[in-house]
């Protein structure tokens, strides 16, 4: 054998370690997604995102993610099966993890994000106040926030205002939306989300209340008559990832992590707005109508004075309800809150 030939292949018998050790090192992370019944968001823009992690991150880090409906995991439970290391990214549901970690909440209250300008305020100020406690309790640094966009009603029963919600039974999803529907008259009634549709045709509830795609997609124009697009709640969900996993990169990789993160998640905003407008068009059989189904809701002109009484809300009933159960598992949450998020939309 000539000493070129011996080279070559002492070169190629260290490539192939070379190559079995990067293999090995390979890291793949389990992650839990959005409700696939949720529509758009979770199918255009983030399962492609995880989908091509390694590419989207610049990392050589693979995602093995299903979505949360699939798994059969409660959305109420994603910060437990993360402390409990089950998962490493959650594509996590804040208002709907709240009773675990009422600090979530702060992040959604009724009445405080009613447009998509504010919302933004709210996340910008509420960000690292959420991030230090989910660590600190959960052991979970957070990546990132987006909304699904305002949170209106749907109703098998005609309305024209909040006040006709008086004896009707209303689907909910947080504490805080349950205590304002008590407010208006409405009986609030907890769902998951994947509940609602069934629950709207068999009468269990006579509305409910999600973002119009959402609506869109999971076919509830079919159970329902009318839309009341009043924003209650911007429905804000984040990206949220365990220390332990976090811990494993290298801060250069952390940071490639994060830019990423923060690519998707600014890239939802915008395309969150897009949508919301779109389906409450389709949902109604108006033009233009893109990327949903035509149904035939009546859509019911907003009335001024419910707009206030949802904007009153912040600091009538929202802040001072979520502060009692906040303030008992994390002493000061309130105080923390006013000065972040109350002091960035001029709510004490």
């Amino acid at each position: 054998m000539s000493r070129l030939t011996t080279t070559l292949t002492a070169l190629a018998l260290a490539a192939g370690l070379m190559s079995a050790a990067q293999a090995q090192e390979r890291i793949t992370f389990k992650v839990v997604g959005q409700p696939a019944a949720t529509g758009l968001v979770q199918k255009n823009k983030e399962k492609p995102f995880f989908d091509e992690f390694a590419k989207r991150t610049g990392l050589a880090i693979d995602a093995d993610y299903k979505s949360i409906d699939q798994l059969g995991i409660k959305d109420t439970e994603q910060l437990r099966v993360m402390k409990a290391g089950l998962f490493d990214i959650v594509s996590l549901r804040v208002s709907q993890n709240s009773r675990d970690e009422p600090t979530l909440l702060g992040m959604d209250l009724v009445g405080a994000a009613p447009d998509y300008e504010t919302a933004r305020k709210v996340y910008d100020a509420y960000f690292d106040t959420l991030d230090q406690r989910l660590q600190k309790n959960f052991q979970v640094k957070l990546l990132g926030i987006w909304p699904f966009g305002p949170q209106i009603l749907f109703c098998k029963k005609p309305l024209t205002q909040l006040a006709d919600l008086k004896g009707m039974k209303v689907r909910v999803y947080d504490q805080n939306l349950a205590k304002f529907i008590e407010s208006v008259g409405g009986t609030p009634v907890p769902l998951a989300f994947t509940e609602v549709h069934q629950s709207l045709s068999l009468g269990v509830v006579d509305c409910a209340i999600t973002g119009p795609s959402s609506a869109n997609s999971s076919n509830w124009p079919e159970v329902t008559t009318h839309q009341y697009p009043l924003g209650f709640q911007m429905a804000l969900n984040g990206y949220a990832m365990t220390m332990k996993a976090w811990n494993r990169l290298k801060p250069e990789e952390q940071k490639k992590l994060q830019a990423a993160f923060t690519t998707l998640t600014d890239d939802i905003w915008v395309y969150s707005k897009e949508l919301t407008q779109d389906a409450l068009n389709c949902n109604a059989g108006k033009d233009p109508c893109t990327n949903g189904k035509k149904f035939k809701l009546v859509d019911v002109p907003v009335k001024p004075a419910d707009i206030a009484t949802v904007r009153n809300a912040v600091a009538k009933i929202s802040v001072p309800t979520w502060a009692e159960i906040c303030d008992k598992s994390n002493p000061g949450c309130s105080d923390a809150w006013k000065k972040t998020v109350g002091k960035a939309i001029g709510v004490q």
